[in-house]
């Protein structure tokens, strides 16, 4: 009996010897990860009361000068409209200032299994903590999963995300109960987060159709998509098939291209042979569905924990890896700078649709006589605004770009919910205290938005006033830097 329990004993010593020897041969092969917050600079102090005063400042500049024009004249109902400084990126009165406060937003789309989850938990160091994403050969991520920056590590349900508009989730609602079911967020002290949030998505499986999910899976796709400032479309080598999912999918990039990166990962798997073939098979694969002059920027390494196999390009893949880093890195740097171009570009669309809605005020009061028939008036006008001259008198007399003109048939829609009766024409809008519209919405877009971005090019702290950055009567260098 004593000799059993002596080799029980024995065998347990070995295996907890084996156990330790294992844990130390896989902490060996972990990768080093003291790029990643060198490239992202996650060890410097932010000048957080500078970017304070700065959003203070834009928002400021938005609530007094830009959103009284856009309740005056509806802007919010003109939905084929609804743009701002990207192709369908919306700004609405519910959730403005969560567009305005929110950090930029990193997306990761792609097939199922390629390695997303992987990669998000890598770049934040998640892996074996209880946050960490789940992963594995199979199709694992079923949810929406949003991480970002709080003080403690949590998780957050999808309806409570979609009822706190300080979080710019709340129009997410209109997908329905099905949809916040399967979003959910994640927040967590986090030096990255702090600066950025990414959000996983579900992998695309071809055999699997819309419906089969429960809520609108493309629709959210393309919610999404609109509002992320960094978009990664992840592929594995052995995964190149494009099916109609696929096809789907970067029909709904259009116009976003220049913030699509594509990523080939797993690249550590193939011989340098083989992996130039895959490269090639993937550009052939994708030619027909990115139809652009110079095609998105394809990074090629392996984004997980663990060191590259052996016998691989590992210095190709450490600087595709830094490279990506430093791209990421240039969005967070110059997240302020895209505020307020983006606030500035919805400022210019609000004035054009102000000055649109202005003239057919004009022209319908103009057209109309005793006799005359409202609807009937109103009809012509609204049917040809060519041949009352609407669109090319803004042309003419403003320094509009024919390019930044709505569609003439948006006009038809707005009017018919709202009767042109109920606005006022432009000069009937100034008040005696708050002055007129128009002049404060051109004083915010070609004076106050681009002293601000001046302010912060130049290194100084912008205050409530944008004289005291570069002076109200001086024309700011640069108006609009284009990221």
């Amino acid at each position: 009996m004593k000799g059993t329990v002596w080799i029980c004993c024995f065998l347990s010593l070995l295996l907890l010897q084996a156990t330790a020897e294992e844990e130390e041969d896989l902490t060996s092969v972990l990768r080093d990860r003291t790029h990643i917050d060198e490239t992202l600079r996650l060890a410097t102090e932010e000048k957080a009361a500078d970017y304070a005063a700065a959003l203070q400042r834009l928002r400021k500049i938005y609530h007094t000068s830009i959103k009284p024009m856009e309740q005056a004249y509806k802007y919010n109902e003109l939905r084929q409209h609804e743009i701002s400084a990207y192709p369908g990126r919306t700004l609405g009165d519910s959730s403005t200032d969560g567009e305005i406060t929110s950090k930029p937003m990193v997306l990761f789309l792609g097939p199922w299994s390629v390695g997303k989850s992987s990669m998000i938990n890598y770049l934040l160091g998640l892996n074996d903590s209880p946050y960490q994403l789940y992963t594995g050969a199979e199709p694992t991520t079923s949810e929406f999963t949003v991480i970002m920056h709080g003080e403690k590590i949590r998780s957050v349900e999808g309806i409570v995300m979609a009822a706190d508009s300080s979080r710019s989730f709340s129009p997410l609602e209109k997908f329905g109960q099905n949809f916040l079911e399967k979003l959910i967020g994640i927040e967590m002290p986090h030096k990255l987060l702090e600066r950025v949030t990414f959000v996983d998505t579900p992998g695309i499986i071809e055999n699997r159709k819309q419906q089969e999910r429960g809520y609108p899976f493309n629709d959210v796709c393309q919610w999404f998509i609109d509002r992320a400032d960094l978009i990664f479309v992840v592929f594995d080598p052995t995964k190149l098939d494009v099916g109609l999912e696929l096809e789907m999918l970067f029909r709904q990039l259009k116009g976003r291209e220049s913030q699509i990166r594509i990523i080939l990962n797993k690249a550590d798997n193939l011989v340098t042979q083989d992996l130039m073939r895959v490269y090639g098979a993937l550009f052939w694969s994708l030619a027909p569905l990115i139809n652009v002059t110079e095609p998105p920027r394809v990074y090629v390494s392996s984004f997980w924990p663990y060191d590259y196999a052996p016998d691989t390009s590992r210095e190709l893949f450490k600087r595709e890896e830094i490279s990506l880093l430093e791209d990421l890195n240039q969005v967070i740097e110059n997240r302020m700078e895209n505020k307020i171009a983006f606030i500035r570009q919805h400022g210019i669309r609000v004035r054009i649709h102000g000055l649109l809605v202005d003239r057919y005020v004009q022209t319908f009061k103009e057209k109309m006589s005793f006799f005359s028939d409202p609807e009937l008036v109103f009809k012509e006008i609204v049917d040809d605004p060519d041949k009352f001259y609407i669109f090319k008198s803004i042309l003419a007399k403003t320094n509009v770009s024919k390019f930044d003109l709505p569609n003439r048939d948006a006009y038809r829609d707005f009017f018919g919910i709202n009767p042109v009766t109920n606005f006022k024409p432009l000069s009937a809008q100034c008040s005696y205290m708050g002055g007129c519209l128009l002049e404060k919405i051109e004083r915010a877009i070609t004076n106050e938005l681009p002293a601000l971005l001046s302010s912060i090019n130049s290194g100084k702290q912008p205050g409530l006033s944008s004289c005291e950055a570069t002076g109200c009567g001086e024309k700011p260098k640069n108006r609009y830097r284009k990221n």
